[in-house]
Parts: structure tokens; sequence; C-alpha cells
């Protein structure tokens, strides 16, 4: 296929799945698309296994962004601390954005970028330019798998935004490009490096929590008066899926994962996932079409269930517990809680705790606990990070890493099988909630070396070199 041609492809296959997915089609092709995927895994060889994969070093990243109106503008900003890196394209539909982040590059005596904007398909041209190494994703969601795959093609490792892709036909374009590439595929998962968790996903791999039977994650957000916008800020959350499920899986799921050693010695074997009835969106669409007719579309539309609950068995026999609602009047939480055979913690409501027994330990204990197992790659950057900011550090930490991890042709932590599987809950739960909650197959995206592979390393493994920019 020429670029062409491969861009087109790419872009209608993820269209009609998105389609399927957003109610527009029968659940009987939902489920002979899953079908079809399941009997793949199983059929499917690996090309080359990207878990592990060190790509050649690059002294200097050179970054394109897609995408720069909220968190990729806000990922620009970060980045400019970071000294061994140079912005070199910035694309987004609307130009004052492109516009905002050449500033950010300005005010930081950085040079200009070149400028995409004003199309659709102009993250094409930006993907084809040749003086780019890795492209930063940080478009609508259902942008993110077509974006990645033909940067893939062209040749660049890509960073895409939470969820990487919402079809189980994107989560196999993005592995089965990754592989065939050698390019890196990491999804931007910032609550990996959140303190709490990675200092608990390091004390699960020395064994202090005992062998961890259960997990828990979530994404709950009370967001409900923002998801619809105004006339002036249109909403968008509203318009990537109505059906019940969980659309947004990885923050919670993360951590999880990892502390799991999922694809890394174990897999997610099966789902199941139930849903409420929706008690609070359309109630308030209606309310607000009452009072401006740019709602009254909303107000016709069925929306999916506020709370998802979702219940995962891996292939060894554990268990993980994933919730979403972002609409209900609750505390912020992503529960963040592991079960060991030794121990326990938990995070949300604040702060993390940390229990060997009925009680959770004291607060001299948990700081020597923290001293002595926080990760040697958060001990190295935890400062410049909380100083810098963005969700109270772990944004740049998690910019930093994959940089460093760039430069000195180190695996990245993420690789495209933690893209897949974590992004795959997404249409599982919904056809698993629209089933009477019967348990659905979670594909193997490794082709089998999730036996093989080794956990993250949380250590420096020879980086650690990445400058970061004093101020002041």
């Amino acid at each position: 296929m020429n670029r062409r041609n491969f861009l087109k492809g790419s872009l209608l296959g993820s269209g009609a799945m998105l389609s399927v997915f957003a109610g527009a089609s029968t659940y009987k092709e939902v489920e002979e698309s899953i079908k079809k995927n399941t009997e793949l895994a199983k059929k499917r060889k690996q090309l080359f296994n990207m878990c592990g994969y060190a790509a050649p070093k690059i002294p200097t990243v050179r970054i394109g962004y897609v995408g720069v109106g909220s968190r990729g503008g806000w990922a620009v900003t970060r980045m400019q601390n970071i000294q061994e890196i140079e912005v070199t394209a910035i694309c987004d539909l609307k130009e004052d954005a492109v516009k905002r982040s050449q500033e950010t590059l300005k005010k930081n005596n950085k040079r200009p970028a070149k400028e995409y904007f004003g199309d659709d398909y102009a993250w094409k041209k930006l993907c084809e330019q040749d003086d780019i190494d890795l492209v930063y994703i940080a478009t609508p969601w259902k942008w993110h798998a077509p974006v990645a795959v033909y940067a893939m093609q062209c040749g660049k490792h890509v960073a895409i935004e939470v969820p990487a892709a919402t079809s189980m036909e994107d989560c196999w374009k993005l592995v089965e490009t990754s592989e065939k590439t050698k390019k890196h595929c990491m999804q931007l998962e910032n609550c990996c490096y959140d303190f709490f968790e990675i200092l608990t996903v390091n004390m699960a791999q020395k064994g202090i929590l005992g062998e961890i039977m259960h997990g828990e994650g979530a994404y709950i957000h009370d967001l409900l008066r923002g998801l619809f916008g105004s006339p002036d800020h249109p909403g968008w959350r509203w318009t990537e899926n109505h059906e019940s499920g969980n659309p947004y899986p990885t923050h919670g799921l993360g951590p999880v994962c990892w502390a799991l050693n999922i694809n890394r010695g174990d897999k997610m074997d099966y789902m199941t996932s139930m849903s409420t009835n929706d008690f609070m969106l359309g109630a308030l669409a209606k309310e607000l079409a009452a009072k401006d007719d740019y709602y009254t579309p909303m107000a016709k539309m069925k929306y999916r269930g506020n709370m998802n609950t979702s219940v995962i068995r891996t292939d060894k026999g554990k268990t993980i517990m994933l919730q979403h609602d972002v609409s209900s009047p609750r505390p912020y939480s992503r529960i963040h809680t592991l079960s060991g055979t030794k121990g326990y913690v938990q995070k949300y409501p604040e702060p993390g705790k940390i229990a060997f027994g009925h009680d959770f330990i004291s607060d001299e204990k948990y700081r020597e606990l923290e001293e002595q197992y926080t990760p040697e790659v958060i001990k190295h950057i935890s400062d410049a990070a909380k100083a810098i900011g963005g969700h109270g550090g772990m944004d740049f930490i998690m910019d930093w890493r994959m940089i460093d991890c760039l430069r000195n042709g180190l695996p990245l932590d993420m690789d495209v099988y933690d893209v897949a599987a974590w992004s795959c809950i997404t249409p599982l739960s919904i056809w698993s909630a629209a089933n009477r909650s019967n348990s659905v197959e979670v594909p193997d995206f490794t082709g089998g070396s999730w036996k093989n592979n080794l956990p993250v390393d949380l250590t420096l493994r020879g980086g650690g070199n990445t400058n970061i920019i004093k101020r002041g």
C-alpha cells in the first residue's frame, strides 16, 4: 500500500469500528468483531517482541506534536525543561493553538517549529517530516490510533494520550505496526508515575507485600457539569461513547497491571462488566436544553450508565476490579489498591496507606518504607518534577523518563502490548455490560511472549543523564 491508501484504509477502518461501539450498529456486529479478534489472537504469530526492545540511541530527541489545544500544549511547555529535546513540528486543527505553542518555544529561546493546521489531515504531513524522532499525540480519542499507526509507518516512535485506542481493530493495528516497524508505541499513562502508585509497585516487585492476589483501580471524577460544554466551549467527552462500559480505563488499570506483571509473567484472561442505568446525564441534558437550544440534540440521546464496574481474572488466578464514573457527586478517586499475601496498600481517600495486618502502619513506619522503596528513577527526578508540576509532578516524570530511555537506547516502561491490553477494556466492557455481564476473553496481544517477558524495571538502567534545565 502507498501512504495515501494506507491512511485512507486506517481512517475508514477506525471510523467504522467507532460507529459500532457508539451504538450505530447491532450488538451482533459487536459480538462478531470481538469473536474475530479473539480468534486472531489465538492464531497470530508475533512478528517481533517489542517488550524489552531497545531502539537505537537518539542523543537529541526531535518531537512533533499532534494536538496542542490543551493537554498537548501543556506537554510542549513541560518538555521545555528537558535540555536534550527539540520541538521541530506542531500540528493542530486550530491555528491559534499552534501559535500558542510557538509562543512557548519563543519564551524558552527555542527555534520556531514547522506549523501544520487548518486541515483534519494536516498531521499526515507532520508524520512525513524527516527531522522528527517522536510523534507526541494529544488529539481527540478517535484520532489516536490512526495518527500513531501512520507515524510509525513513517519511521517515528509514538507516544499517545489515553486511551490509545477505542476498538479491537485499532488495538491490533497498533501492535502489528509497532512490531513490523520496530518503533516504540507508548501510552502516556501518567498515573503509573504518581508517587504512591510507583512506590507500591516497587514494593510489590520486591516481595514486600507477598504475592499480589488482587488489585483495584478506577477513574471516579465528578465532571457532570462540564461534560456537555457550552456554545463557546463545546464539550467532547459526551461525544466519544454512549454505550455502557468503561470508556477511560487506563488511569486505574496501568499501575495495577505493573504490580501484577501483566504481559510480563501473567496476562489478563477474561473479564465481566456491569453498569448502572443513567440517572444523571440524560436528566442534566434535558435541564440544559430547556434553557438553551444548543443542548437540544443532547437531550434526545441515550447515555451510558453512571457507574461501570468490571472484574478481570488473570491467567494465574488473580483478580482486578476496575471502575469508571464521571457523572456522580463523588470525591475524586483512582482507588489504587493492592492486596498481597503479606500486606495491603490503599490510596483514596487520601493519603496513601500501607498495612501488614489488621491496622495501617504508623506515619513514621510509612516514611521509612517510602525512603527504602521509592524507585531509583523517582528519587533521581522527584524534586524537579514537583517543582515543574503536571498533576503533582507525575506528568513530568513520565515525559523525562521516556526521553531518557530514547536518548540512551533503553526499553520504554510501557510498550505496545500495554497500550493494547489496557485500551481494549473499553470495547470488551461495552459488550459484556450489554450481554448480562457475560464474561469475555481478553486477547493475548503478546503472542505468548508474556510468559518470558521481564517485569517493568524501575531503575535508571544506565540512563539518568538527561539534563533538566534549571530555572531562576
